[in-house]
């Protein structure tokens, strides 16, 4: 596989989950920039939205194992990692795998489970590995997992600390279908399941040999100026209490990468930047409390943010490569 041959499958991928997933054009781009950096996405909406539809349609077009863990308060780490057991007839314990050996990981309402566990499944998300008495297990490649969370309730929820927040790569948020959209989706759903019908359009092996290709793509002096400003101005911000950490800006350097590749350039443009920073750079950040109260206020704040930074031109491009 070559730079130029991931744009195609990675389309192939999208449009295989768009048979599903009706609209969201964009969302599904984030998803797909998650998979190909091979990094984990926060989705966060109200139930109903389509946030697991979403995932099972992403594991059948790669053709992954998919797994779907609901997180509640009495959820322990053992049931997401796995526990050693007992076996009389060998007189030996055996491993028995949990659920986060797979490839794509549904963690549903993962603000519902006690920080114990939240921490054992977020440590695996980081380390790629399951640690059980001592004994070391690597997870599978791809792995992906998508956590959801709903906005609106707090009772007998347990929201993530900013510490873990960052962890996750991308926060996306499916949001409400418009009125064209909402006809269409009755009329697809009015007499069978879309996603039953989907077949995988990219093998294993491709998708790891994407993951691993995508970081060639030319990021120039000037784009890496860029982002050190943008990021700067994070923490620079009279509005931002707390800005973008190194491996914050790591991220965002990743997902542009990322989109470039899947918009079919072997460079990253600044366009590239500006559309990835809210959506890699929002849920790291922590907000005054008067601005944290809306969401509206934050994307304003990053928007400002955004427009005060010169972005480079053309010929800086040219020059810098």
């Amino acid at each position: 596989m070559q730079l130029e041959d991931i744009a195609p499958k990675l389309n192939q991928i999208k449009e295989n989950i768009q048979k599903v997933i009706v609209g969201k054009s964009e969302e599904i781009d984030y998803l797909l920039v998650a998979l190909l950096a091979s990094r984990h996405v926060l989705l966060e909406d109200v139930p109903g939205t389509g946030k697991t539809l979403l995932a099972k349609s992403l594991a059948a077009s790669i053709n992954c194992e998919f797994n779907r863990v609901q997180f509640t308060p009495d959820l322990l780490p053992s049931d997401v990692t796995g526990v050693n057991i007992y076996r009389q007839q060998t007189g030996q314990f055996e491993f028995n795998r949990g659920p986060i050996f797979t490839h794509v990981l549904l963690a549903d309402e993962i603000n519902r489970a006690t920080p114990r566990t939240q921490a054992s499944l977020l440590e695996s998300m980081e380390e790629k590995q399951v640690t059980v008495d001592g004994n070391t297990i690597s997870l599978e490649q791809p792995f992906l997992v998508i956590a959801t969370q709903n906005p609106i309730e707090s009772q007998g929820t347990f929201p993530l600390p900013e510490a873990q927040l960052d962890r996750f790569f991308i926060k996306i948020h499916l949001g409400y279908p418009n009125r064209e959209e909402g006809i269409e989706i009755l009329k697809r759903f009015k007499e069978a399941q879309p996603l039953d019908k989907l077949e995988s359009v990219i093998n294993r092996d491709e998708l790891i040999e994407a993951q691993n290709l995508f970081t060639q793509v030319e990021v120039s002096e000037a784009i890496y100026t860029y982002m050190i400003e943008l990021t700067e101005k994070t923490r620079e911000h009279e509005e931002i209490v707390m800005g973008l950490s190194p491996r914050g800006t790591q991220a965002l350097l990743r997902s542009v990468q990322a989109l470039a590749s899947i918009k079919g350039r072997s460079y990253v443009i600044p366009d590239d930047v500006k559309e990835m920073f809210s959506p890699i750079v929002a849920h790291r950040l922590v907000f005054s409390p008067m601005v944290n109260r809306s969401k509206e206020s934050q994307q304003d704040v990053l928007k400002s943010l955004i427009e005060s930074v010169t972005v480079p031109t053309e010929s800086n491009r040219v020059s810098d490569s």
